[in-house]
């Protein structure tokens, strides 16, 4: 397991560099005037401008900006804004609410939609499946942005039940609607794929030699045919935190979250193309890890499979 280990780290190198490097392309070769706004209704002096390409290194070539970014980013730097503010001090502040607001949206996703899944999986075709099979497709039919507006209308401003806005930082309790918001979608496919794998495998030969073995039927389930269930469903949800931090922008803007999401957008808007290449790069870190992990623990959930 450790040579294994040590050998996707090393994969994981190359991949990085050619990601970002690819992102850094794509949001610096945009055509357009990067100033544009930047001082108002009237265009910037020329002398700022001269200035501002220089510190940021625009007058140069493509890849001495892209390697002299990622020497910083080796650092710790992370660069600047336009503006003049720290991109470390942006990220410092708006990401542990994103990281709040998907573990919460993980949360959800993984409890509600593994229940959901293992019941029908077991009993399938009854009232309970169809109404999980209904219920999931419009999940998945229904944009993320009409669910937000629903739940926050219903619980924010009819019911009082929560702030139609949250606080800042927020705490876990004030993410739970936004949390099932933003992991709504992801909540049906995973119901789903355990419903599939649990109705796959419930016939397979461990299970009738356990079953036959006079095993309890709760330890049929949640030691034999769960764990080999769990492995798409475990695919799923590791390579699904990094999207869900990547598309919290519309959760973000419903609900007020002053997060990764909200400062992305900002970004695009005002075309502050540092910004956007600094969180983008922490989010391609964040599937590169989980897809580690998530790797590592099949081992765990699958005996027969090793790693050499």
């Amino acid at each position: 397991m450790g040579r294994y280990i040590v050998r996707r780290l090393l994969q994981l190198v190359p991949v990085f560099i050619g990601t970002t490097f690819l992102i850094y392309w794509l949001v610096w070769s945009v055509p357009g005037d990067p100033f544009a706004g930047k001082c108002g209704d009237r265009p910037c002096p020329a002398n700022y401008i001269q200035v501002m390409t220089e510190k940021f290194n625009l007058d140069k070539p493509l890849y001495v900006q892209y390697f002299t970014y990622m020497k910083n980013l080796l650092q710790g730097d992370f660069g600047s804004t336009f503006g003049g503010r720290s991109i470390n001090d942006l990220i410092a502040a708006a990401y542990p609410n994103t990281i709040k607001l998907a573990i919460v949206a993980l949360a959800v996703e993984a409890i509600v939609g593994l229940t959901a899944g293992v019941l029908t999986g077991l009993r399938r075709n009854g009232f309970l499946d169809n109404l999980v099979l209904v219920s999931t497709l419009f999940l998945i039919a229904l944009p993320t942005f009409v669910t937000g507006f629903v739940l926050q209308y219903l619980f924010g401003v009819q019911w009082g039940i929560i702030k139609p806005t949250v606080s800042n930082p927020p705490s876990f309790t004030e993410l739970l609607i936004p949390g099932f918001v933003l992991g709504s979608v992801s909540m049906a496919y995973v119901a789903r794929l355990a419903r599939t794998s649990i109705a796959e495998n419930r016939s397979a030969d461990y299970v009738r030699t356990a079953i036959a073995k006079g095993l309890p039927m709760r330890r049929v389930v949640g030691v034999h045919l769960l764990r080999n269930s769990l492995i798409p469903v475990v695919t799923y949800l590791g390579t699904d935190l990094g999207a869900l931090m990547g598309g919290a922008i519309v959760t973000e803007g419903i609900f007020g979250i002053n997060g990764i999401g909200r400062e992305v957008y900002r970004a695009i808007v005002t075309k502050e193309g540092a910004t956007v290449v600094s969180i983008v790069v922490i989010l391609v870190l964040v599937y590169l890890v989980m897809n580690l992990l998530v790797d590592m623990l099949y081992a765990l959930l699958d005996p027969r499979i090793r790693y050499e």
